[in-house]
């Protein structure tokens, strides 16, 4: 069996599971599963579920399967989906005449859907109307229009972000996520395997460049100067997907340095080369060419602007405006070429110090910032308890880095996969977007959850400094118990909902944040708190919380799908502050039992001091075993070098003078505490020693 064969069988699987336990059909769950991938991958903001398969004039056959949101919120950007997807286990092939005719059904809706009559004789609350009311209330606004196919077969037709022709003066593009791509992504992150950018060939001409790098440097790096109009024509074609490793694509800040760009796009377009610092880039590998005037680079695979973000975006933005005054727009571009293979631990190096000038470091916002971290630790080692259905203890798997959870695996023997599965089941896995959509929900911002994955977790990671604080220490045990027994309140909601009978279809993900923010503005109201003790020692949600759960989900269902008078869109209703303020204020009765679930405040807070000091505990004995185990010539050769090289303090060399008479003299806890602390340091110093481990 090959790799994609194999694949595309974990796929299947995957995808009837989530369909079985969410009661979704197998077409809407692999909607969900790839509309996650496709908006973590910089595709799409958002993506939201509007099936519609049908006939229209002259029987000409009309399907799409979702949208990528509200134009108005993806800078003009109408993105329709269409999903195709088999259940049978031998891998399919497309051809470019299948393919053909798959985005003919998403450019015939397209073109039915502007039509008034094509509109009336829809059900005014289904998803085709819907998405049709969405297409003609923002068609004046729309400036491009993106169809994306994803399928589970073999695409044989070369397709990424290529131009495909008009419709209505407003250029369209096509876009295909095949099997083999999304194999790719999600076992190694990678979005963009196709994307190669021929500057030479589809943007104008090459770009002249001057070498700045050494022939014996680990990678060559070149100062170009890149046309504004080039650089728009660049970005009108891939987008965000350009961005994927700029923190701005994640923040999508909309601050002063924007206003600044663009007045002087505007006024003084003459001058912006030398009023903007310009961009960095990477690319994995570059096509160049010598000539007379020196050397031009023609084409650049996978190229991803690391910092300009905003400065790309503004000239994109305003380039209609900026008219003529767009031929005098020059930028400035150091760019990187870094090889696939380092590429995960590089890049988001240099876009973290390309961005340091900035007051948000562009570090907290890529895997490799400490709070990520801390969290993938505590996961790999904390043991969930087996619970009330369960025979074992198990973890959760954190993964905070696309492709971990499958790299990991493969490395691993089929015997040791069976252990692996057994310590870190399936259902248990989770993501970056995954803890921001829990954590915002619990922190009453529904509506911000509701704008998508990618929208949300820029939200979420304006606050991660603020809870991390200076130390992390609030990054503990405590903190990620209640983090795994938000998950599983969460999830256990999508199921919950969608076998409820007064469950309508379609809006699941908004009615779930909604009723789980509901349900915890309203303890907060009492001055009480969810019992999230109670759900982490049972890894399951207790019956009376269920029930208020689904009292409030009911309530939620009736909110998002009854808009006030003007507001015809459900889920862009959902995505309102005022959709949220509406929901807060209703009054519902979760019934007596409701109370069971709750605790104090201070009894919570109690339960959480106890489990700090366990988990202090622990460390201490776990210091204190590595210094007793690295043994007493080791920690006399770390006091020696130390002073040798003039690193200790007086203090400092006591504690290691003690360490190094074990067992003659024991080292208190503070003190191996201190060892280990000192140890680190010399070590950055470049101290090497070798303990000795007592057996």
């Amino acid at each position: 069996m090959s790799d994609l064969e194999e694949f595309n069988q974990s796929l299947i699987a995957d995808i009837r599971g989530d369909a079985d336990a969410l009661g979704l059909y197998t077409q809407e769950a692999f909607f969900e599963r790839v509309g996650e991938i496709l908006t973590e991958a910089g595709e799409l903001d958002q993506a939201d579920y509007a099936h519609f398969e049908g006939l229209g004039k002259r029987r000409v056959a009309l399907e799409v399967t979702g949208s990528g949101g509200d134009p108005r919120d993806a800078d003009g950007v109408l993105s329709l989906i269409l999903c195709d997807f088999d259940g049978s286990p031998e891998v399919r092939t497309t051809s470019g005449a299948q393919l053909k005719a798959q985005f003919k059904k998403m450019v015939e809706f397209l073109r039915h859907a502007r039509t008034e009559d094509f509109v009336v004789e829809l059900e005014e609350t289904s998803h085709g109307a819907q998405l049709a009311d969405l297409i003609q209330t923002r068609w004046k606004i729309i400036e491009k229009i993106k169809l994306i196919f994803v399928t589970n077969s073999d695409n044989r037709a070369r397709v990424d972000a290529m131009p495909a022709g008009e419709m209505g003066e407003k250029p369209v593009t096509y876009n295909v996520w095949d099997l083999k791509r999304l194999k790719a992504y999600v076992e190694q992150g990678q979005a963009r395997a196709d994307m190669t950018v021929r500057f030479a060939e589809d943007f104008g001409g090459g770009v002249p460049v001057l070498k700045a790098s050494g022939a014996d440097t680990a990678f060559e790096s070149y100062i170009a100067v890149i046309p504004g109009s080039q650089l728009a024509e660049i970005y009108d074609r891939w987008g965000a997907r350009l961005l994927e490793s700029n923190v701005r694509s994640f923040l999508q800040a909309k601050g002063n340095v924007n206003k600044g760009i663009r007045k002087t796009i505007m006024e003084e377009p003459h001058m912006f080369l030398a009023y903007n610092n310009g961009l960095a880039a990477t690319a994995e590998s570059v096509e160049i060419e010598h000539t007379t005037g020196g050397i031009v680079i023609t084409s650049a695979e996978n190229l991803q602007i690391v910092n300009g973000g905003q400065t790309t975006a503004s000239i994109h933005a305003n380039r209609k405006k900026a008219g003529e005054g767009l031929k005098d727009i020059f930028v400035q571009m150091k760019l990187n070429v870094v090889p696939s293979l380092m590429a995960d631990s590089v890049v988001p190096r240099i876009s973290e110090f390309a961005n340091s000038q900035n007051k948000v470091a562009a570090a907290d916002f890529f895997a490799n910032h400490p709070f990520h971290i801390r969290i993938e630790e505590l996961s790999r080692k904390i043991l969930a308890p087996a619970g009330n259905a369960g025979y074992r203890e198990t973890k959760w798997f954190y993964e905070r880095a696309r492709g971990q959870f499958a790299d990991e695996r493969s490395r691993k023997t089929e015997a040791e996969r069976k252990k692996w599965d057994a310590e870190f089941p399936k259902p248990q896995f989770f993501t970056k977007t995954d803890l921001a959509k829990y954590e915002n929900s619990w922190a009453g911002c529904p509506d911000i959850v509701s704008k998508g994955a990618q929208k949300n977790f820029a939200e979420f990671a304006k606050t991660i400094e603020k809870i991390w604080g200076r130390s992390g220490a609030k990054i503990n045990e405590a903190w990620y118990r209640h983090l795994v027994s938000k998950a599983i309140i969460f999830r256990r909601l999508e199921k919950l909902v969608s076998a409820a009978e007064w469950y309508e279809g379609g809006y699941r993900a908004n009615i779930v944040t909604y009723a789980i923010a509901k349900v915890a503005h309203d303890a907060a109201g009492v001055d009480k708190v969810v019992d999230l003790s109670r759900i982490w020692r049972a890894q399951a949600v207790p019956d009376s919380l269920e029930h208020a759960l689904l009292v409030a989900a009911a309530e939620a269902q009736d909110i998002i799908t009854h808009p006030p008078d003007g507001v015809r869109n459900m889920s862009e209703w959902a995505k309102k502050q005022a959709c949220w303020k509406t929901f807060s204020e209703r009054k519902l009765d979760y019934g007596d039992a409701f109370s069971d679930v709750l605790a104090e405040p201070e009894e919570a807070r109690s339960e959480e001091a106890d489990i700090i000091e366990d988990e202090n505990l622990t460390k201490s004995v776990e210091a204190q075993t590595k210094v007793f185990e690295l043994g007493a010539s080791f920690w006399e050769e770390v006091k020696d070098w130390g002073r040798a090289k003039r690193l200790l303090s007086p203090s400092e060399y006591g504690v290691l003078d003690v360490c190094s008479k074990i067992p003659a003299r024991m080292p208190t806890e503070r003190q191996t505490s201190s060892a280990l602390e000192i140890l680190t340091r010399m070590e950055g110093e470049g101290f090497e020693g070798k303990g000795a481990v007592v057996e």
